[in-house]
């Protein structure tokens, strides 16, 4: 498989290994995995993986910034390789499923700190939080039963 992935690590300074390009496929293909999510697609790939090896290679990417690791809180850590563009996510309470939300409005980083405390400010990084329709209807289902 060609993808251009190999070219991409390697012009990040990344040594290209078959569990890298695993690792950095699988991350493409289900944006806000955990990592514990990778490791099983990357076994269904390559064999065996290490949790720990899926876990310092996607450290080593986003300190490269091959990839974005997403914390939101109460939930593991989520990775993806939508990078540099400064977009927001959407995560249900309910079930948990994650949508991008493109920057909210004007530049980088779309809001302005009332009080910056003398930073230069370059991104901002919003979570909007809510219940998928899904959920919302099982919420009030079980709300009137």
């Amino acid at each position: 498989m060609n993808d251009g992935i190999d070219q991409l690590l390697r012009q990040r300074g990344v040594q290209v290994t078959a569990q890298r390009l695993a690792i950095m496929r699988a991350v493409a293909a289900r944006p806000h995995a955990t990592a514990d999510e990778l490791a099983e697609d990357v076994r269904a790939v390559i064999g065996s993986i290490s949790r720990q090896a899926v876990y310092d290679t996607l450290g080593v990417f986003d300190n490269k910034g091959l990839v974005r690791r997403i914390q939101p809180a109460k939930s593991p850590a989520r990775f993806e390789d939508r990078v540099g563009d400064n977009h927001h996510h959407l995560i249900c309470r309910g079930c948990e499923i994650m949508f991008d939300i493109d920057c909210a409005v004007g530049e980088t980083p779309c809001l302005i700190a009332e009080d910056d405390h003398g930073f230069e400010i370059d991104e901002a990084e919003v979570i909007y939080w809510g219940y998928c329709p899904s959920c919302r209807k099982d919420k009030s289902t079980a709300v009137s039963a």
